[in-house]
């Protein structure tokens, strides 16, 4: 009877001992607090408005919010999907802090020029557009993102922005679980596999050391 080796086996069930670990947490801890966090979330709207925050805290998206932009410092676009482009100002508050994205309305328009002053504005806090590189969405998934006001009336000329939609937020933790329990077969049937074919290539009677 040919035997097993040892130290490769090792490894392997470590391996696949830790993928199934990884998908139980997926499964078991981060899917039940991510349910929390969106059920939050959802009750968002409904709560009292606040000042618009001046650091990312993903706990308050969704929340009726306030500001006061004293004076836009650049208006971009970004994509809006059917709705075309979204038009977002980068404006001052003050001497100090890290500034204020307002999403001020949306248009189909790629170049036309937007003419806002700036002033008090009211709406929803929402996520800013992700401006890094898709490496780093994936390698980084659960990295602070940075906040904007999405106003809930548009500046002249531009169409009304729709109120951010809790379907914004991914809850793949159950897609991640499956992953892990995928590789962890896989590679179980993977290493069963090369031990047969490594068998077949033996002499006959003959065994390998541990």
């Amino acid at each position: 009877m040919r035997r097993v080796p040892i130290v490769p086996t090792i490894i392997v069930t470590v391996a696949i001992a830790a993928m199934i670990a990884l998908g139980l947490w997926q499964l078991l801890e981060r899917r039940p607090q991510k349910e929390a966090f969106l059920a939050q979330l959802a009750a968002n709207p409904t709560r009292p408005a606040i000042a618009f925050p001046r650091f990312p805290d993903e706990a308050l998206l969704f929340r009726r919010t306030r500001a006061f932009c004293l004076e836009p410092m650049s208006i971009m676009r970004a994509g809006a999907g059917a709705a075309g482009y979204r038009v977002i100002a980068l404006c001052r508050t003050g001497a100090e802090g890290p500034g204020l994205r307002v999403q001020i309305g949306t248009t189909r328009d790629p170049v036309g020029k937007v003419a806002w002053g700036g002033g008090r504005v009211s709406g929803w806090i929402a996520h800013a557009p992700d401006a890094r590189p898709l490496i780093a969405t994936v390698t980084q998934p659960n990295a602070v993102r940075e906040l904007m006001l999405v106003a809930d009336h548009p500046a002249a000329g531009l169409s009304r922005n729709a109120p951010p939609s809790i379907e914004s937020i991914p809850n793949n933790h159950l897609a991640y679980a499956v992953q892990w329990f995928l590789f962890a077969a896989v590679a179980a049937i993977i290493y069963v596999i090369a031990l047969r074919r490594r068998d077949k290539r033996l002499p006959e009677g003959e065994t390998t050391k541990p």
